[in-house]
């Protein structure tokens, strides 16, 4: 903006224009480097709104961090439907819109993370990724939260709070502690599987982008029909799986705490965008007693030899966000958000996640989260909802009575959608109980894992469990150990071969099994780290 002439020599206002510095009022500041003092020492005065205001808002620039998946970065684009699944038309199985049309593009956010450590943790660290998609549908918003591992450590929610508490910290020490870790999976056994491939290779990825993705969960799909099948979700990278062995995550943490986040952000800048073929498994609907395992259990894995990876689409990343805090760090997932023909099935896990999400998200980002730009589905909203922190706008449809904020009225109120397909209505009996689930083989898997593994990802396990097993009570070993010989022959004898040998090497210090030794999982040097700090730091006088 020019200065007016004509103004000169009379009341004028401050000069602004297009890029001057305003407060949330609105007002032009003058002076952005020094606060209004007494004498330029100070004292300061309180009437300083425009400081207020500015140190205020910084105080309150980070909402309660995730409970889990707080360290992630995240990106646009667009998930592109084939139409059909493997070679029948995916109308058969569901009748979500976004796949109906093969080449339809349904815009997207994806969030990928790590699990258990804080907002500024290491991107190397051994923990399963966070894998989640929002995708902004004709019919609202889908989110499919899953991770990059197929399978979890537990099998019932209610088990979740104490498998997060003994994973993270300590809550003395604030240090993570593998006899923590290790003394709740020996006495969870269902989490063996998990915990070989987490002590794998496959427990540290080498970025997001070269990461597979799952739902994990068991879903169901819903035709025009009202005939529902099981599904499970796979994300296929198109640039490959890389994963990394600890040595190569610690030279890499060495020199880049954020290397993932930075990996993705750049990929895309370049315009190599990263690309992700969406697979499922189908199965009938029922509890499949023929099999030696529950379709439901979330600890196992579904056999691609009876039930095939079937393609149904793909998804491209093709945009960075324009700021982190308001789309990655504000954007909201929960199990339970889901759209026509798509449904949940009896997955005791999944049941517990669609109420712990959401809820987590009202505590973090409060009761409107779904009103920011991140979570808002890209289409008509229109709720009854009232009030909440930091409410701003009414989700009220053209023509509607501002008066009727309830249903049913007849006073122009909102009404009721016309539901087309046929609803689902499965059948529900049994007895109310609290009991695991039965066909728990909890090493069979395991052990067919393990026998995957190429040797060198084998001798990757075998010594990281043996380095952080080795500061464990010898209880816990053995526990341990059982499980392994129950997975596999030679996973057992090596396992133990291979503490036997530990034991026999480790110095007075780290007395075998009974060592305060707490580090980060599998980063068996961490202990050194210290001693260096302290042997290789230089002398320094006061200043």
């Amino acid at each position: 903006m020019e200065k007016d002439p004509s103004n000169q020599g009379k009341n004028e206002t401050n000069i602004e224009n297009d890029n001057s510095l305003t407060n949330r009022q609105g007002h032009p500041i003058t002076n952005n480097q020094n606060i209004r003092t007494v004498g330029n020492r100070g004292p300061a005065t309180l009437e300083n709104y425009d400081f207020i205001e500015k140190i205020s808002h910084f105080d309150r620039e980070k909402v309660p961090e995730r409970i889990v998946h707080a360290r992630g970065a995240g990106a646009h684009g667009y998930f592109e439907a084939y139409g059909t699944v493997g070679d029948e038309p995916v109308s058969k199985y569901t009748r979500a819109k976004l796949f109906q049309e093969k080449g339809k593009q349904t815009p997207v956010f994806v969030r990928f993370s790590t699990v258990v450590h804080g907002l500024h943790s290491p991107e190397t660290v051994r923990d399963p990724r966070g894998f989640a998609v929002k995708f902004y549908t004709e019919d609202g918003n889908w989110d499919l939260v899953g991770n990059n591992l197929k399978i979890f450590f537990i099998r019932d929610a209610m088990k979740f709070p104490d498998m997060i508490h003994a994973f993270r910290p300590d809550p003395v020490t604030n240090i993570q502690d593998s006899r923590r870790f290790f003394d709740f999976c020996a006495n969870s056994p269902e989490s063996f599987h998990m915990v070989t491939l987490v002590y794998s290779p496959w427990g540290i990825p080498a970025n997001y982008r070269m990461m597979q993705g799952s739902g994990v969960n068991t879903y169901k799909w819903v035709n025009q029909e009202g005939k529902a099948v099981l599904v499970k979700y796979h994300w296929e990278p198109k640039q490959g799986i890389k994963n990394l062995t600890v040595k190569e995550a610690e030279a890499i943490q060495a020199k880049n705490f954020n290397h993932a986040t930075q990996d993705l952000y750049e990929a895309i800048e370049r315009g190599d965008y990263p690309e992700w073929e969406l697979f499922v498994q189908i199965m009938e609907d029922g509890p499949h007693p023929e099999l030696d395992f529950d379709p439901l259990d979330d600890t196992k894995l579904w056999p691609n030899d009876k039930f095939p990876w079937l393609p149904v689409g793909r998804m491209v990343l093709n945009k960075n966000p324009e700021n982190y805090f308001n789309e990655v760090e504000q954007v909201a997932f929960g199990t339970g958000v889901l759209v026509d023909g798509l449904d949940f099935s009896d997955d005791k896990m999944l049941q517990g996640r669609t109420f712990s999400y959401s809820d987590t998200q009202r505590y973090r980002v409060g009761a409107n989260y779904l009103q920011l730009p991140i979570n808002a589905a890209k289409k008509r909203v229109a709720t009854n909802q009232e009030g909440g922190q930091l409410r701003y706008y009414n989700d009220k449809a053209p023509g509607q009575n501002l008066h009727v904020n309830y249903e049913p009225s007849s006073m122009g109120g909102l009404t009721e959608a016309e539901q087309t397909g046929k609803e689902y209505t499965p059948h529900v009996e049994g007895n109310l109980v609290r009991e695991s689930i039965d066909r728990n083989d909890n090493t069979k898997q395991a052990g067919e894992t393990y026998r995957s593994f190429e040797q060198w990802e084998k001798d990757e396990l075998i010594n990281n469990l043996v380095n952080d097993l080795a500061l464990c009570p010898k209880v816990i070993q053995d526990k341990m150990m059982a499980l392994a010989d129950e997975a596999d022959e030679e996973y057992g004898r090596r396992l133990r071969e291979g503490l036997a040998e530990k034991a026999k090497t480790m110095n007075n210090k780290e007395e075998f099994g009974q060592d305060f030794n707490p580090h980060p999982l599998g980063a068996k040097e961490a202990s050194q780290a210290v001693d260096d700090a302290v042997n290789k730091g230089h002398d320094a006088d006061p200043y």
